[in-house]
């Protein structure tokens, strides 16, 4: 259970850390749809390991394979199966905790569920699963593309080191100019500080990534239980380490304003507002603005000072981690953000021609 994403354009994973290939099965894309492969790797390549000094040096190319669905550049409407294979996974580095549950980490709750886990670099409970869904919100991205909705994200923040400016009065074109994918270049610096001081203490740090979306029509999500903004919480708060999501409102805290100050008004019929506090969604429903949110990550629960906890038998030990591991998660999760607003929108986009059938 809950290993497939979306309602038309569905998503369903599998694979493990340490297994021998990550893989999915993406049904419901419709035909004819021209697909980019490498615009595809460009985005996995962000995603990846061993990019970078301030990322895990766990060295993976993810080059994806296409099995079905896609035939001479064009999707054919039936499922696309595709597969990334493992090329460096070292095992050996987990075996002092196959009987450990760490803290803040999915072992103890995997192990009560079902009974046993991967203790492997956390099996299925890795953010190397999230490879799977970059690449399906790439081609998500590029059907949404082709009907002029973009979606960009960045690094807002870092730790303490904040990015206080609105994405309409940066140069988004730098984002991908530093490792930290902050498009500010004198922030970026602060940021990338932080996670090397961070990394030599033996400790993590957390840190917020700001996505919005353009160009999306009015008339996207459903009215009650499928609001808009709500699919799109889900979506991130699927996110491996998130745990916080906000749309709309971005530097003002909503719940001290008064009705005056936040209210967007209406100036023409094509539904433009004089300001856009909502970020784009009214009533569940996008109202033709840009839609916009953040979404906050915890600091990776794998450190590597000594800390306390329990083994599978309930007795308490003092045990530290080993291996690669990232210092701060938000550098390589700005295309795993992206994703899973574009499949997000793209099942809203589908639901949208269908309700007009």
């Amino acid at each position: 259970m809950g290993n497939t994403f979306g309602k038309i354009f569905r998503l369903t994973t599998f694979g493990e850390s340490h297994g021998e290939f990550m893989g999915g099965i993406i049904d419901g894309c419709p035909p004819g749809i021209k697909i980019d492969i490498n615009s595809i790797q460009i985005q996995l390549d962000r995603r990846k390991p061993g990019q970078s000094q301030i990322t895990t040096q766990r060295k993976e190319s993810d080059k994806v394979e296409f099995l079905s669905g896609i035939f001479e550049g064009q999707t054919t409407g039936t499922p696309i199966g595709f597969v990334l294979k493992t090329e460096d996974a070292k095992s050996k580095d987990y075996s002092h905790i196959k009987d450990v549950f760490r803290p803040s980490h999915a072992d103890f709750t995997y192990q009560k569920k079902y009974g046993l886990r991967d203790y492997r670099g956390g099996g299925r409970s890795s953010a190397r699963e999230t490879a799977n869904w970059v690449v399906a919100g790439s081609i998500a991205k590029q059907i949404l593309s082709e009907i002029g909705v973009e979606i960009k994200a960045f690094v807002s923040s870092v730790g303490s080191v904040r990015l206080n400016k609105s994405y309409k009065s940066i140069d988004l074109s730098k984002i991908d100019d530093n490792k930290v994918r902050c498009p500010d270049s004198e922030i970026a610096k602060n940021m990338i500080s932080e996670i090397v001081k961070t990394k030599k203490q033996g400790d993590t740090v957390g840190g917020e990534i700001t996505c919005f979306a353009e160009g999306v029509p009015v008339g996207w999500g459903e009215p009650v239980f499928d609001k808009l903004h709500a699919e799109i919480g889900k979506a991130m708060l699927s996110i491996n380490a998130v745990h916080g999501f906000k749309y709309g409102f971005l530097g003002l805290d909503i719940s001290s304003s008064k009705g005056s100050e936040v209210n967007d008004v209406i100036v023409n019929n094509d539904g433009a507002t004089k300001t856009n506090f909502s970020g784009g969604i009214q009533g569940g429903i996008s109202n033709g603005n840009d839609i916009y949110c953040e979404v906050s990550f915890k600091p990776v629960a794998t450190i590597m000072k000594i800390q306390k906890s329990i083994n599978t038998k309930g007795q308490e030990i003092d045990f530290s981690a080993k291996g690669r591991h990232d210092a701060c998660v938000v550098p390589r999760a700005v295309p795993i953000v992206e994703s899973m607003m574009a499949l997000t929108l793209i099942d809203s986009y589908l639901t949208s021609k269908i309700n007009k059938l």
